[in-house]
């Protein structure tokens, strides 16, 4: 049975309702509430709870390995509810998987009624429509300005730059899952931005593969820092932070816009990946360990008090046990503020599967914990140096126990940890007085 609609308006699909799990980064979370905001424009009511939906979208991640055996627990996860077992729901397995398995999939996971990949969710409307019989009338217009449950916008809100990458890096499967490299343009990045503030949202924070490339694919190039200035003028009671700035894209102008603009968090997300110079080129990347202390250096020099993260990769193939004892060197002398850890993961179809001197897996698990633990051990220390300083908070949320939540700029979503405040309303920004600290986290009274 098929239902007919003449138009698109929220709730002229009574009864037929949309649920997302989204798996992975926050490049995913946008994605999704993209596809969702599609959805409720062409009127599918957008149900919290998955068992409940009409059909479910798993918006998947397949970076490495362990994630896409996340992706798969989650698909069987849904594919066992009453509803799904029983046929009255519909099963959308969409992102990263179908974009990096293809039509492998769909003999692995017959329990799916549909593949979308991350270039065909702009077609979400037509896949889910299709999948319930849903006919609409001819000329029956989806562009129309998207919005969708403003219960669900968050005081933060992500923002993509651009898409996809082209610096292949030995170790990654993005170019294969996201294709080519491709800035969005101006006008639609300050679109969005608007949208997200309409909603609530205080904090802008930029996303990409590879955020500091923006405006160099343009016909008349442009660049991050110009980006940033823009914003920065045009909404001057927004924040704005950066993340996943390759190391070549900290450009001295970048630097110059991040000190020159208060509503630029001093924030710089910066993935090193290794120290050792002969790893980084086997990697298909640029820099040594020299090189990225000096970079570090002029950033803090430029910018005092700058919060600085990087991520980092242990046991790459070819990594001695004295290439190690080097990269624990340069996470001490790098003294930053945030470290992410992470053993290499072998994954198929990239140019490091198969170079010489792969690294045991326990060998692999046992280096990332030792970089971690040290990371960690200057990570405390850092934050604990600012009980008694001052910071501008953007309450965030509440805890189940009643505690009041924000961020402080020093603290990105979802990775440093957040800072505990008494008195404050979601979506205000106040000034606090760093009590205490325990271990990321920070608490702290209202003085303004």
């Amino acid at each position: 049975m098929s239902t007919t609609v003449s138009d698109n308006r929220a709730g002229s699909l009574v009864g037929r309702s949309v649920a997302f799990v989204t798996m992975g980064c926050a490049k995913n979370e946008v994605d999704s509430e993209h596809m969702m905001d599609r959805l409720a424009a062409a009127g599918y009511g957008i149900e919290e709870d998955p068992e409940r939906a009409d059909v479910v979208i798993v918006n998947t991640c397949s970076f490495i390995q362990s994630a896409t055996e996340e992706s798969i627990d989650a698909i069987l996860e849904v594919a066992g509810y009453e509803s799904v077992a029983s046929g009255s729901s519909k099963i959308v397995v969409a992102g990263c998987m179908p974009a990096r398995y293809g039509s492998d999939l769909e003999s692995e996971l017959s329990e799916v009624d549909s593949f979308v990949p991350c270039a065909d969710e702009a077609n979400i409307v037509e896949t889910v429509d299709g999948m319930l019989g849903v006919e609409r009338m001819p000329g029956s217009d989806l562009a129309v300005e998207l919005s969708h449950d403003a219960s669900l916008v968050k005081p933060s809100a992500y923002v993509k730059i651009s898409d996809g990458c082209d610096r292949f890096c030995a170790y990654c499967t993005i170019p294969f899952i996201r294709g080519r490299y491709h800035s969005f343009p101006l006008v639609d990045v300050v679109a969005e931005v608007e949208r997200q503030r309409a909603l609530g949202a205080r904090e802008i924070v930029l996303i990409a593969q590879d955020t500091g490339r923006w405006g160099s694919d343009f016909e008349e190039p442009s660049s991050l820092a110009k980006l940033l200035g823009h914003l920065a003028e045009r909404f001057e009671d927004t924040w704005f932070r950066v993340m996943y700035i390759q190391p070549e894209g900290v450009t001295d102008e970048l630097i110059a816009s991040v000190a020159a603009h208060d509503n630029v968090c001093s924030y710089f997300d910066i993935p090193f990946q290794h120290s050792n110079e002969r790893i980084v080129r086997s990697m298909n990347r640029r820099g040594s360990a020299g090189e990225y202390l000096a970079l570090i250096e002029k950033i803090r020099r430029e910018i005092p008090g700058v919060t600085l993260r990087t991520t980092l990769i242990a046991g790459y193939p070819g990594e001695t046990e004295e290439d190690f004892e080097g990269l624990l060197e340069f996470v001490e002398d790098a003294d930053l503020d945030y470290v992410g850890v992470f053993p290499y993961s072998r994954e198929e179809g990239t140019r490091s599967y198969d170079l010489p001197g792969q690294v045991d897996e326990e060998d692999k698990v046992r280096r990332a914990q030792e970089v971690r633990d040290l990371a960690d051990a200057i990570s405390s220390s850092r934050i604990s140096r600012r009980v008694g300083s001052t910071f501008d908070v953007l309450v965030c949320g509440i805890e189940e126990d009643g505690q009041m939540y924000g961020r402080a700029m020093c603290q990105a979503p979802e990775v440093d940890g957040v800072t505990y405040v008494d008195g404050a309303e979601i979506g205000d920004v106040v000034r606090v007085r760093i009590d205490d600290t325990l271990f990321y986290e920070m608490e702290g009274t209202i003085v303004a």
